[in-house]
């Protein structure tokens, strides 16, 4: 082992030489939330020693969990884990000393030498249950039981890393409610009902986890994230190359309902006893917490395991075959004819959650935000008619089947959807009935085998079609009724900033100058330094009950960094017709504009220095009153908007939260908070009474601003989508009594607006 590098003695250093009284003697590796040394007792016992990074030892949240961490191995210590012999939550770098366990990961033995022998995997599966048992005896759930968490020590498999497990009696397991753990190794209800997982939630990763050990990969198998959760909902597992004695004791574990799945107690019943035959690892490594050492294994002496077959599951009288994504999400009293089974109709979570929760340890989110289109108006007419019917199209005419995340991005104006999506510029779609009226394909002169980009959503302005090239170089205005180019701007020298604004294009210099043009003509109407700020950020909010062109006077808000480390904003306020200034201020904090409520207040969000909102502040311009609503809990919003006197955020969790945030106080703070169960979202989009938001997978949902719940959501729509992410969602499009949302798949449909609990 190399010799410890330091950088000092003490033990605020990044490798310290002691945590408390031991001495630490070299480095086995590194996590995502600390360094784990070699560390030996006052009697020469070889230790692991995980000590936190310092940038997290400041952190009180993550100090809370490292705690949590440190009691739940506590608790399991014992023959089949790490036993934990010293710990100090409390100190300057938190730390904890377990005993080191020489011995490979089941990660690292699949990877070195493929997949297990049946007798091993057998081995495995009674030495995990047995696990299992002694854990869940001591009421923990250990949530995150993935091969990296399981080392092949001589004397059987140990399970390691509590980070995210929880006592049956936590608090924090029913407040939280976050989507937490490893998306190939989570049982269904991680992803529907975070707050109810229990002990079966181990069962079903154990499960998971002997397919891996006995074929190297899951049951459920996808390049992307949100195809796998998807997968575990509503799928059935691919268990080709397990051990055919094995196989019905695996499907059991794997089933989707927690109550359906059998202990480790029966698991153990159901496998013969197997006799002593050494070590289990194969050579390789010990390992705590994702680190390594050495030690030698051998072979598995051969066992056999007889399970009943279990009945085949028939589909009950109405329900339909499982030849499509089921419903998911039904609300009380709905209609006979819907599957019966709980699990094939409760709603999946955005799935690219998936990867949030995975990086939650690394403090990892997505800010989902998109601010160069300033007005982009929602128009409610009258509902639709009853004989109207929902309809679904593909917005690439190639797109239906071909495996690609290829989501569009859609607006309305001029009596008609248009959208783009990669392979399309633009395309008008008649929002009665779903065809496509015009579609212009991307000129796109990357070679063959390069996926095409996605531009931005199409934008009404000056009565054209204003769509700009995925590389941000061109943007054309198109007529509305043809999809015949009217005018082409080159924009390559504003970098991607450029905006619009009721009937006017605000084009963004990088010294701050702005040129606005009409939307119409392509014509520059004026050209000036905004003084003050320097590559501002600019935001509109026009009275989305209108008409374009009806508020196109309405004020553009820049926004920007008052200074360097400084945590100021300046905030001025100008009218896009004519560019002169309205109002200009300077705001205490990192701010951002997120809506304008009656006689033209501004909301902004406030972040802290963990770039969370902790606070929402109005202004009244006109009294030139600054007024603050902190938050009871500091929130990682991905989206915010605001309408009449209250503001919505939706946060990384799930959670969605209304803060009143009036002129005269009496209602202000916290409103309401509804766990909507999608940690990726879309943009926020306000419709009168309602709030509509879309998921990662391609769901729709829609919530009551006034009462904060969940009025309903449409199903999943993966079943054609592919590999890839997305790092940006289309957000819906609320217009003529209707609802458009668009899929990761390059669909686009569309739903009436009147009762959300009937979407499918």
């Amino acid at each position: 082992m190399p010799p410890l590098r330091t950088t000092g003695a003490g033990p605020e250093a990044e490798d310290p030489g002691y945590a408390g009284r031991y001495r630490l003697e070299g480095r086995l590796g590194s996590g995502g939330m600390g360094v784990v040394h070699l560390a030996r007792s006052t009697s020469g016992m070889r230790l692991a020693v995980k000590v936190v990074h310092p940038e997290y030892a400041v952190d009180p949240e993550f100090r809370a969990r490292f705690r949590q961490e440190v009691a739940a191995a506590r608790r399991v210590s014992g023959a089949f884990t790490a036993p934990v012999v010293d710990a100090d939550p409390d100190a300057g770098r938190p730390w904890m000393a377990t005993l080191y366990i020489p011995g490979p990961t089941l990660s690292e033995r699949v990877k070195r030498n493929g997949p297990l022998a049946p007798e091993e995997v057998r081995r495995l599966a009674a030495g995990l249950a047995e696990a299992l048992r002694d854990i869940h005896r001591a009421g923990v759930v250990h949530r995150d039981l993935k091969p990296s968490n399981v080392l092949l020590a001589e004397d059987g498999p140990k399970v390691i890393d509590f980070g995210i497990s929880r006592p049956y009696d936590s608090e924090l397991r029913t407040e939280t409610g976050k989507l937490i753990g490893t998306p190939p190794f989570m049982a269904p209800e991680q992803f529907q009902r975070p707050r109810e997982v229990g002990p079966a939630a181990d069962v079903f990763a154990l499960a998971s986890l002997l397919v891996h050990a006995a074929t190297g990969r899951g049951p459920f198998e996808s390049d992307s994230p949100y195809i796998v959760a998807y997968q575990v909902v509503h799928n059935e597992p691919d268990l080709d190359g397990v051990p055919a004695d094995l196989v019905p004791l695996v499907r059991a574990c794997l089933a989707k309902e927690p109550e359906d799945r059998p202990t480790p107690d029966a698991i153990m019943a159901q496998l013969p006893r197997l006799p002593h035959a050494g070590p289990m690892g194969l050579g390789g490594t010990g390992r705590l917490g994702g680190l390594t050492g050495t030690g030698p294994g051998q072979d598995l002496v051969p066992t056999h395991v007889r399970i009943p077959p279990q009945p085949e599951e028939r589909p009950r009288d109405g329900e339909r075959p499982e030849t499509a994504p089921p419903s998911v999400g039904v609300p009380p009293g709905k209609p006979a004819g819907a599957p019966a089974r709980p699990h094939r109709r409760r709603a999946l979570w955005a799935v690219a959650a998936t990867m949030v929760a995975a990086l939650v340890g690394a403090g990892g989110f997505w800010l989902l935000s998109r601010t160069d289109v300033l007005d982009r108006p929602l128009h409610r007419s009258s509902a639709t008619g009853a004989d109207w019917e929902p309809w679904e199209v593909s917005v690439p005419a190639d797109a239906a089947g071909d495996g690609k995340v290829r989501a569009g991005f859609c607006t309305y104006g001029e009596e008609a959807l248009y959208c783009s999506a990669p392979g399309v510029e633009a395309a008008r779609i008649d929002p009665a009935n779903g065809n496509v009226v015009w579609r212009i394909p991307t000129d796109n002169s990357a070679p063959a085998e390069s996926e095409p980009g996605t531009p931005p959503a199409p934008v009404i302005s000056g009565g054209l079609v204003h769509v700009m090239t995925s590389d941000g170089d061109l943007l054309s205005a198109l007529d509305p009724a043809k999809g015949e180019p009217r005018w082409t701007r080159n924009v390559s020298a504003y970098g991607g900033r450029v905006y619009h604004a009721g009937d006017t294009l605000l084009l963004v210099a990088v010294d701050g100058t702005v040129t606005a043009v009409d939307s119409a003509s392509g014509k520059d109407r004026w050209s000036r330094k905004l003084p003050g700020v320097t590559k501002p950020v600019l935001s509109s909010f026009a009275d989305s009950r209108v008409g374009p062109g009806q508020d196109a006077g309405a004020p553009v808000y820049a926004v920007a960094p008052a200074g360097a480390g400084q945590h100021r904003t300046q905030v001025l306020a100008f009218d896009p017709l004519r560019g002169t200034t309205l109002w200009q201020r300077t705001f205490e904090g990192d701010l951002t504009a997120t809506g304008v409520g009656p006689r033209g207040a501004l909301y902004l969000t406030a972040a802290d220095s963990r770039v969370r909102v902790a606070t929402v502040v109005r202004y009244d311009p006109a009294e030139q009153r600054e007024q603050r609503i902190p938050l009871s809990t500091p929130l990682n919003v991905t989206s915010a908007a605001a309408r009449g006197d209250t503001v919505y955020l939706l946060s990384s969790d799930g959670g969605l939260t209304a803060v009143g945030a009036g002129p005269g106080g009496a209602r202000n703070g916290q409103l309401w908070r509804l766990d909507t169960s999608v940690a990726n979202a879309s943009a926020l989009v306000l419709d009168e009474n309602r709030l509509y938001f879309s998921a990662a997978d391609g769901r729709l949902l829609a919530v009551d601003t006034g009462k904060g719940t969940l009025l309903g959501q449409t199903s999943p729509r993966l079943t054609r989508a592919g590999r890839g992410y997305l790092d940006l969602l289309p957000a819906p499009v609320a217009a003529d009594g209707k609802v458009f949302g668009a899929a990761p798949d390059g669909t686009v449909f569309a739903v009436s607006d009147h009762d959300p609990a009937k979407w499918r």
